[in-house]
């Protein structure tokens, strides 16, 4: 397998674990580039030179089955430092001849107190205090390979951490990349420091560059047709590809109708007038209407959004010479929720419309300069590009828009209620200055109609739903506690300002077991 970049990096191989992708994240927050691949992708590795350490993520599966997700014998004779998580411990302790067992009334989900036994590398600085650490697992080690020592335990795991310098193998049966793990992040900087000896040279602003020089030697003088939305990441990519070749790049804005109120009309005068832009506006929102008509399923939702987007760059593309490529703001988040890194069906989340909504047959070429960076990342990049602050740190808004935060059908009338919900909310977030408290915040409306009493008439409509999460990422989240009086206020607002809505309810569910967005 060749590695895109020509630089010492840890590659991560996903077992199918929904967090994956924090352990990519705790890993370049420390200054260390990561790579993700999946199991199968190890046997096609040739060289090994630049991988400097390896990480075996958690993931569904069970080594106590006659068949489970494994990677190949040779790869843990390179003497490459080697460190199982969760699934990525059972998995190594299986392979090297220890015993695993189901716990069955005995699982560990959440938090559980972690005791050292031993003195390891892998904990220097770890066991300062008690330790809470995060559990997930139904399996557990019962027996230690040869040659392993043990270096703590919990309750009802006796062998939660393991070790053996021989090999320059560790594992953990609890989930250091989550939060909810004390001092998680000290084992993340003990593996790559002082086991894998890695040096710091991961930074998402060095990045510029070199995506800049890339883009370049792809797309030549060929032009990129960009999907401009006014979100933070279609916009870092058209001012990234805009540097790179300029007079090449046309930015198609498409008026879908979803958008929040007056967002579009302030994003186009930015990008037109501003940054200079070769942009192209096409208004569409009665096309999306209509193909959206009685459409309630929220994965048809999002198919149709894509497709209808596709089809609409594909068919400005042909009046256009030497188009050949279209730009998108993928990010790594929105792979990991679309595509199942075991093939399990269990372990996908849902579609995003940038890379779940494409045809079979696209004749343009994608180009996804974000595709390997987090949302905090993408912030960074579009900072060091002089985005405009409030695109560049706007909360992260859906590819289709209001049509997956209307639940249900999608009308005209629906559109007009829910912009003016979520008009009066954000600007209310902003005014009591919460906005930045707040990883992603927005109201939604439900497809259900109550009664209500206004003045000495009765009323029959929408409920809203308002949603406020914080997050480091958006892969896990916790609503956001707003003080009593707030709510008060923006639920008075919005009942008597917006015709339509006659009740206001808060969300307070977290991810997981909930998702940020409804739909």
């Amino acid at each position: 397998m060749q590695f895109r970049d020509n630089k010492e990096k840890i590659l991560i191989i996903d077992f199918g674990s929904q967090v994956t992708k924090l352990i990519a994240r705790r890993v370049r927050d420390l200054g260390v580039y990561s790579e993700i691949i999946t199991p199968k992708d190890t046997k096609k590795i040739r060289d090994f030179t630049l991988i400097k350490g390896i990480i075996l993520s958690g993931g569904p599966s069970t080594v106590t089955k006659q068949k489970f997700q494994k990677i190949p014998k040779q790869i843990f004779t390179k003497k490459i430092p080697i460190l199982g998580i969760c699934y990525g411990l059972q998995l190594i302790a299986k392979i090297f001849g220890g015993k695993i067992k189901s716990l069955n009334k005995r699982r560990e989900f959440g938090r559980a107190l972690i005791f050292k036994k031993n003195t390891s590398l892998l904990t220097k600085n770890f066991f300062k205090s008690q330790k809470a650490v995060w559990m997930s697992h139904e399996d557990a080690v019962v027996k230690l390979p040869k040659n392993f020592k043990n270096i703590a335990y919990t309750k009802d795991s006796k062998l939660t951490i393991i070790e053996s310098k021989r090999h320059k193998i560790y594992g953990v049966q609890f989930h250091p990349e989550v939060t909810h793990t004390d001092n998680g992040k000290q084992i993340f900087k003990n593996f790559l420091f002082l086991i894998c000896k890695i040096k710091k040279k991961w930074n998402v602003v060095s990045q510029k560059n070199k995506l800049i020089k890339e883009i370049k030697e792809i797309v030549k003088d060929d032009k990129v047709i960009c999907a401009l939305s006014g979100g933070v990441d279609s916009s870092v990519v058209a001012l990234l590809i805009n540097k790179a070749i300029k007079k090449n790049l046309i930015c198609i804005m498409v008026d879908t109708g979803l958008m929040r109120k007056n967002e579009f009309r302030y994003t186009y005068k930015l990008f037109r007038y501003k940054y200079k832009l070769n942009l192209k506006l096409i208004k569409a929102s009665n096309i999306f209407l209509k193909k959206l008509k009685n459409i309630s399923n929220p994965e048809k939702k999002r198919k149709i959004i894509g497709n209808s987007f596709i089809k609409i760059f594909e068919r400005e593309s042909k009046k256009i010479k030497n188009v050949k490529y279209l730009a998108q703001g993928t990010l790594y988040p929105d792979i990991i929720e679309s595509k199942s890194s075991t093939g399990s069906k269990s372990s996908k989340i849902k579609s995003h419309h940038n890379v779940g909504g494409l045809p079979k047959k696209m004749k343009l070429k994608l180009i996804e300069p974000l595709k390997e960076f987090f949302k905090d990342e993408v912030r960074v990049l579009g900072d060091s590009l002089g985005l405009n602050k409030n695109i560049c740190y706007r909360h992260p808004f859906p590819g289709p828009g209001l049509g997956i935060r209307i639940i249900g059908n999608i009308t005209l009338e629906k559109i007009k209620i829910l912009q003016e919900a979520d008009y009066i909310f954000i600007n209310e977030l902003n005014k009591n200055n919460l906005y930045d408290k707040i990883w992603q915040a927005y109201a939604a409306l439900l497809p259900i109609k109550t009664v209500g009493v206004m003045g000495d008439s009765r009323t029959y409509e929408y409920t809203c739903l308002l949603r406020a999460v914080t997050s480091e990422d958006g892969m896990t989240a916790d609503y956001f506690n707003f003080p009593k009086d707030f709510l008060d206020k923006i639920s008075n607002k919005i009942i008597n300002k917006v015709r339509g809505i006659n009740r206001v309810v808060y969300d307070i569910s977290s991810k997981p077991p909930s998702t940020i967005e409804l739909e």
